[in-house]
């Protein structure tokens, strides 16, 4: 085995983490033996690498890592055996480790040049450009014939950051059959791709052939590809050069003198020759051919998955600035704002739900006269047919104005409670999640009941309207008529409701989000998956409620002639439930749960969308993508990360390293 230990994946640092690797290895596991389950080599691969689209890198390549998890060789991984490979891909030489475990067949934590030889000729394949296992490169490190020695992890390591360089004048060597010091374009291209096909984005490896037009001669010296080669060991400071120049750029281009100039200040010594700065120019200026490029026309050059694995190393942090009292308003109008929006598209779209369940709710017995409506549907119909389609949207204004402070109020609310209760490991009892959720509710009372109230009398009005000459009563109308007081008449029911409404609301939409969908740090919910949290979490916070809604509708409502008025909510119960009986309470109930849900799902929805298309411009995550840097979500899985960067090494031994089928030979170097 390579030197240094893996450190224990039980140890109390890693108790986190070891929790998510049990819940992917839950997650993938298929296979059932005696009441435990193991990974096959596809749940292996479904694990490690979520959502690769397996173009650039093949599933088989991935499968190589399933070889080094798999210690046993019994095909299939165990929970031990996954946590181990995790532990193992947080290892800061994580890829070196795995390219070590590949070429040591034998377990014994030496190399030998035989296994080295095997390793690599059965994962190069047939058709790749060959490679003389008996140069004197790599006798300097296994000994020549008469006197090899084994490599140990680290001598095996500096072999492989020496390979590519190795592989690359042989491949030259084996074009230039003439001894010229020159190759066509199309064999440069063939070494390219073979030494960093994986690593070049398309735009670079389509265009490879055009080096031969950046000096005279229709040809590719030895002197352009090590030039190119350099160039792909270092891109990583080239980018970081790139950035600076641009940076310090009045009008965010830059010249190749540019380039030239700020990596003489930025880097101790001359790093980069003035062919290899030719080079760069040429192909970044390939669509833009001014001399004057952006850092648009470089990250052309570059493969973006790449870019993307290594993000955990290579986000552009930004120091942490101190906004004043305008930025904290702006941030709080903003979230203010798309929580107004979102919130008004979900009143809307179920608006005419809501109608109706007002409508239903306010019905009273036989004994006043005949019902109006036979039922939810009935009275939709009639809605359409007396007042017309505008009808069901009737009262929506005051409903609308009501929605951004309700919103506003209930989830901040929500919020700070449950921090306030949430101890210092992030455990949050269900008492106080109960709790959190009541203060919320609670607190949008004192702005949405007046809104309620004017919503609900409009809502009625056009049914009153229709046995009546008089003109229907309009929004200003109905508040000069309630007075202050008159605004929060039934304000200790629309608490009786709305206080329970959110104390089970908010944690069952909590624990939806984390049981069911199993929302987490390795795991962040789509918006399909919040759409379903929100609806059906509604649906119990809905029905259960009702019996406070109905009562709530009874004292808001103006009663009409020769229906029975009520004193307060315990009055208002003992009527309801002598003259209509126990199911009344429970009147539009159906209707609440096909308005809240729907509507609490498609609020988060839009609330979501509108976060990704318009970011708050001042967050650290827009600032890095404003100048092209990559910002990690929470979507990436941390895994599918790790394991990419672990096949780096390998690819560097050849692109096509784990998918080239059992059995093929290598071709024969040509003797000199």
């Amino acid at each position: 085995m390579a030197q240094g230990n893996v450190s224990s994946p039980s140890s109390p640092s890693n108790e986190i983490a070891v929790e998510r690797y049990k819940r992917v290895f839950q997650k993938f596991a298929s296979v059932d033996k005696n009441g435990e389950k193991f990974m096959t080599r596809d749940d292996f691969v479904n694990a490690i690498a979520p959502g690769e689209d397996y173009k650039q890198l093949q599933r088989s390549q991935y499968g190589v890592l399933f070889d080094v998890a798999d210690q046993s060789k019994s095909g299939v991984l165990s929970l031990s055996d996954f946590i181990v490979f995790e532990n193992l891909l947080t290892r800061p030489d994580a890829e070196y480790e795995i390219a070590f475990r590949v070429f040591d067949t034998a377990g014994s934590g030496k190399i030998t040049r035989e296994q080295f030889q095997q390793i690599l000729s059965a994962n190069i394949g047939e058709d790749a450009i060959p490679f003389d296992f008996e140069c004197d490169w790599l006798k300097l490190y296994t000994g020549g014939k008469s006197a090899t020695h084994e490599m140990p992890y680290q001598e095996f390591t500096q072999l492989l950051k020496g390979l590519q360089a190795e592989r690359l004048r042989q491949a030259f060597r084996y074009y230039d059959t003439q001894v010229s010091g020159y190759i066509s374009a199309d064999q440069f291209k063939r070494i390219i791709v073979d030494i960093a096909g994986h690593k070049l984005s398309s735009h670079v490896l389509d265009n490879v052939p055009t080096l031969c037009n950046v000096y005279p001669g229709n040809k590719v010296s030895f002197a352009n590809v090590m030039a190119f080669y350099n160039l792909i060991r270092e891109m990583d400071m080239v980018e970081r050069i790139i950035r600076k120049a641009v940076a310090t750029s009045k009008d965010g281009t830059i010249t190749k003198a540019d380039f030239l100039n700020t990596a003489a200040k930025e880097t101790r010594f001359a790093l980069f020759t003035p062919m290899e700065a030719d080079i760069i120019f040429h192909f970044a200026s390939l669509e833009n051919p001014t001399g004057k490029l952006t850092l648009k026309d470089f990250s052309r050059l570059l493969e973006s998955k790449w870019e993307r694995a290594a993000a955990p190393v290579q986000v552009i942090t930004q120091p942490e600035v101190k906004h004043g009292a305008i930025h904290d308003f702006l941030k709080g109008s903003y979230g203010f704002l798309l929580g107004s929006i979102s919130g008004a598209v979900g009143a809307t779209v179920v608006y005419p739900i809501d109608l109706v369940k007002t409508r239903m709710q306010n019905q009273r017995a036989k004994a006043v006269g005949e019902l109006m409506y036979k039922n939810s549907i009935d009275c939709f119909r009639k809605v359409i047919k007396n007042e017309g389609v505008l009808g069901l949207y009737r009262g929506l204004g005051p409903q609308l104005v009501g929605v951004a402070p309700e919103k506003a109020i209930k989830l901040t609310m929500n919020d700070l409670v449950r921090r306030h209760l949430t101890d210092k490991n992030g455990n949050i009892t269900f008492m106080s999640e109960l709790i959190a959720g009541g203060a919320a509710g609670g607190s949008q009372v004192i702005f949405t009941n007046p809104l309620e109230i004017v919503k609900i009398r409009l809502q009625v009005a056009g049914e009153a309207a229709k046995n009546s000459s008089a003109p229907r009563p309009g929004a200003i109308t109905i508040v000069r008529t309630l007075g202050v007081l008159g605004l929060y008449k039934g304000a200790s029911a629309c608490l009786l409701r709305d206080i329970p409404f959110s104390a089970i609301y908010f944690p069952v939409y909590a624990h939806l989000k984390k049981d069911l969908f199993k929302e987490g740090p390795d795991h962040r919910l789509a918006i399909s998956e919040l759409l379903m949290a929100g609806a059906i979490a509604g649906m119990p916070a809905a029905y259960f409620t009702t019996p406070a809604d109905v009562i709530k509708t009874r004292l808001q409502v103006e009663a009409k002639k020769g229906e029975s008025t009520y004193n307060g909510i315990r009055d208002a119960a003992r009527k309801i439930f002598r003259e209509e009986g126990f199911r009344a309470f429970f009147k539009g109930g159906p209707a609440r749960i096909l308005r809240s849900s729907p509507q609490f799902g498609t609020t988060l929805m839009v609330y979501e969308m509108l976060q990704r298309a318009f970011p708050f411009d001042a967050s650290p995550e827009t600032a890095n993508k404003a100048i092209g840097a990559h910002v990690a979500s929470e979507s990436e899985e941390l895994s599918f990360l790790q394991s990419k960067n672990a096949l780096k090494i390998l690819l560097d031994v050849h692109y096509k390293f784990g998918s080239v089928p059992a059995g093929v030979k290598l071709p024969s170097f040509p003797s000199a």
